[in-house]
């Protein structure tokens, strides 16, 4: 298989969501190819029901069955962040880089999959294995992979094996999520009569003012989880971040109102609901304003995966790359706790570097990368001789 070629393909269908484009062409793309090196295919069409309401949601399951060896389901994603500034579906290949938006983030690891699949076509695999290629994964997709677990029956028991991850070792645990909209409330006028209203925006920042004095505590949290070297960090760090403010209509209007979004990031020890309760907690303390929550979005913490499973592809990286190691990640997605209600365990190794900039522009992914997880899964998953 041309690898270059066909991850080119792939990153030149704009799968940008928001919206979410062009899902279809995606996986009728990839479809025929995973026919090629053995597994049965099956293009999934998601209901807007459980796609939170969003029409055009598609998946592609692939299998090669063996029942009665361990089950292992290998995750990925079509979908990629919008890009601005740089032509991003127009992929090109420099320097044993391949660039476009999506090359990291995770199209790439998609096509290393293949790659590697392709090696062992031939093969006794040492598992039951299936494959699924998901949607929305860069918004939300926890009802998109409930949806799908009827065709990757049976769960209970099973090793979810996600391409979403970096490179170089195993993933073994991610940060939840609690993101919150605090509507803060005010009456508008007239900016020379501003004596007769309230300022929204004005009165959002006390609030702010005591969540930067709760991220000073937050920061300091530390898991017992190690990351990699790359990031600069020890450990998993909880984060705290107030990353939009939104409020006003025009200069001269005194604003009724203010959004105010905070992203909460959570190490593995944490929990949602003391989370929620201390934010709370730290903004019903400002006397004096009025405001809501506007939108809560949550993705709850999972324990680090551990295991034999987890050791064994840990010594296949290295015996590939000469490195290894097991690290948390300083991200999130909704597949480590969908894996938990079904009783099934998450770890992960990707194609992501910290330089690749994945949803930035000039997103890259290494051919050598590529090439080094096509062995390793070939590797992993193949039946000893």
């Amino acid at each position: 298989m041309d690898y270059v070629k066909v991850l080119a393909d792939l990153i030149s269908i704009d799968t940008s969501v928001p919206p979410g484009r062009n899902y279809d062409r995606a996986v009728d793309y990839l479809q025929p190819l995973f026919n090629q090196v053995g597994f049965e295919t099956e293009k999934v069409d998601i209901p807007s029901e459980h796609a939170d309401g969003e029409e055009g949601r598609v998946a592609l399951v692939a299998h090669r069955r063996d029942p009665g060896k361990p089950r292992l389901l290998i995750y990925g994603h079509v979908d990629v962040v919008p890009a601005e500034g740089w032509d991003a579906f127009n992929p090109r290949v420099e320097d044993g880089k391949v660039y476009g938006r999506g090359a990291a983030d995770m199209k790439g690891a998609i096509v290393a999959l293949i790659l590697g699949l392709e090696a062992v076509a031939d093969r006794p695999l040492k598992y039951d294995v299936s494959v699924m290629v998901t949607t929305d994964e860069e918004v939300g997709q926890a009802g998109q992979l409930r949806y799908l677990a009827r065709c990757l029956q049976p769960l209970s028991g099973a090793h979810i094996l996600s391409l979403d991850a970096s490179f170089g070792h195993v993933a073994v645990a991610s940060l939840g999520v609690l993101q919150m909209d605090i509507k803060v409330q005010g009456r508008s006028v007239h900016s020379g009569l501003s004596h007769l209203g309230e300022n929204a925006v004005e009165k959002a920042i006390p609030l702010t003012q005591a969540l930067l004095g709760l991220k000073d505590e937050v920061v300091k949290r530390e898991s017992s989880v190690e990351v990699h070297p790359d990031t600069g960090l020890e450990h998993m760090v909880a984060r705290l971040n107030i990353n939009m403010m939104r409020g006003g209509l025009k200069v001269n209007v005194v604003p009724d109102e203010c959004l105010v979004s905070i992203d909460r990031r959570l190490i593995p020890e944490e929990n949602l609901e003391d989370a929620k309760t201390e934010l709370v907690g730290v903004l019903s303390a400002v006397p004096q304003v009025k405001w809501e929550v506007d939108r809560v979005f949550a993705i709850p913490t999972v324990p680090p995966c551990e295991g034999s499973i987890v050791d064994e592809l840990a010594r296949t990286i290295e015996e590939v790359t000469g490195r290894s190691g097991k690290f948390g990640e300083m991200g999130s997605g909704d597949l480590p706790h969908i894996a938990a209600e079904w009783g099934a365990r998450e770890f992960g190794l990707g194609v992501i570097r910290t330089e690749c900039n994945i949803h930035g522009k000039e997103e890259f992914v290494y051919q050598r990368d590529i090439e080094d997880l096509a062995e390793i899964i070939a590797r992993f998953v193949r039946a000893p001789v």
